[in-house]
């Protein structure tokens, strides 16, 4: 029986915090622990094995995406619980023939890993969308996966350190470890209400999208949507560089026997970007948070370069440059993921869901990704991890501060243009437009 929570506003709102919170950390678990292994001295084609394992995942998860923008802007809610626990499943089993399968025959396994769960987020999102409090929801989703990302990988590592699990089977005992909390996450998940009436008027009705509603939602809105997937390609290399390559960057700097640094590390970084991503549920003006948020991705930008800047002159120590270049990169990660898709929707008005414009992003973010880990691997090889993530923090600060000024003024044009569209047109079309 569906729990009874719309009586209370407040209890609503914490246990579908809670909900997204749980079951997207726990996910966690099944995707990021085989990042705590280093795989020292193992090699495939004259490549680290190591990019072999991450390339293999990304290259998964980024087709997944791909054919999220699909099915899960197309699923009916119905279907999402489902959805989920097969995806999950084979997420899993994966990892049971990751474990079984020798080195070097193994890495294929962890691409079928990434293959489902690229598609968890949209499910898992589709619970807590559409919602006039959605931006504290999503907050606290994304603080899981900069909380859970340090989690598991401490685990993992805990697990290999301790209990003497190979590199290889850590990953399959990691997710068993998180399985209960999974299963309790998607449960209540299930038991929330539907979006009430007056959540539908704040942000408006989100409908599955077939194929020519997508088709006619990029043709109007391509240009903005060009330029934000190419900010969020820039911003998700680097965080997939900080976060797949952490364990080797905080050796570097000293914490080589402090696996708690993963996680601990990680803490402020979600404590105050949930903090600022949070506030803007305050906002009620769709309009006025919808621009805020583009200058909230250009700030993240800012704090990129600006830190950087000041470890190039050593006014910042090391360890302290890679916490704040991550809260830079995560306040700006976070508000595509909590904000941006979802007041763009409730401004403009248009049949569309976050599941189409979030897996768009995605797919062409990963695309990025695994290009930039073979261009590491075949050319920038002499650099470790520490060096290469410190200049790409220039060039993708950069990307970020211009090319989200130019979003800024594109939408600001598209939306006067959309008003005086609306102003000429007859009466009774304009108002049912």
């Amino acid at each position: 029986m569906r729990l009874k929570l719309s009586d209370s506003r407040i209890r609503l709102t914490i246990f579908a915090l809670l909900s997204g919170f749980i079951t997207y950390s726990s996910m966690y678990a099944f995707r990021k622990p085989f990042t705590a292994g280093t795989y020292e001295n193992l090699t495939l084609w004259n490549v680290d094995y190591k990019i072999i394992l991450v390339v293999a995942q990304v290259l998964g998860y980024m087709l997944s995406k791909f054919i999220g923008i699909k099915i899960v802007s197309e699923l009916q809610p119905g279907r999402r619980v489902r959805t989920f626990l097969f995806l999950m499943g084979v997420a899993w089993l994966s990892l049971l023939f990751f474990g079984l399968t020798p080195y070097p025959y193994n890495f294929i396994w962890l691409f079928f890993n990434g293959l489902p769960l690229g598609m968890i987020w949209g499910i898992v999102f589709s619970f807590l969308e559409g919602r006039r409090n959605t931006e504290l929801l999503g907050a606290g989703m994304c603080v899981s996966f900069i909380v859970a990302s340090g989690l598991v990988k401490s685990v993992g590592k805990y697990l290999m350190d301790h209990f003497h699990v190979a590199e290889f089977w850590m990953p399959f005992f990691t997710g068993m470890i998180f399985l209960p909390f999974l299963l309790l996450g998607i449960w209540m998940l299930s038991r929330l209400p539907s979006p009430s009436l007056n959540d539908i008027e704040s942000r408006a009705a989100r409908f599955p999208m077939n194929f020519q509603e997508r088709i006619l939602f990029f043709r109007e809105f391509a240009p903005g949507i060009i330029l934000v997937v190419i900010i969020y390609i820039a911003i998700t290399i680097f965080r997939d560089l900080r976060d797949n390559f952490a364990v080797e960057i905080w050796n570097s700097l000293g914490y080589a026997g402090s696996p708690e640094v993963l996680l601990t590390a990680e803490i402020p970084i979600a404590i105050a970007v949930f903090i600022i991503i949070a506030l803007m549920i305050l906002i009620r003006n769709n309009r006025l948070a919808f621009y805020i948020n583009i200058l909230t991705i250009s700030t993240g930008g800012m704090l990129l370069l600006a830190c950087s800047f000041l470890a190039d002159h050593q006014l910042v120590d090391p360890a302290l440059w890679m916490i704040l270049v991550g809260f830079g990169m995560y306040l700006s990660y976070v508000s595509f993921h909590t904000i941006l898709f979802e007041r763009w929707i409730a401004v403009f008005r248009r049949r569309s869901n976050i599941g189409f414009l979030m897996y768009v992003a995605d797919a062409f973010g990963y695309l990025g990704s695994v290009a930039i880990l073979l261009y590491k691997n075949f050319f920038e090889a002499s650099h470790n991890w520490l060096t290469f993530i410190y200049s790409t923090s220039y060039i993708v600060g950069g990307i970020t501060v211009i090319l989200s000024m130019a979003a800024f003024w594109y939408f600001k044009l598209k939306e006067q243009s959309t008003t005086l569209g609306l102003q000429n047109m007859p009466q009774d079309l304009a108002e049912h437009s």
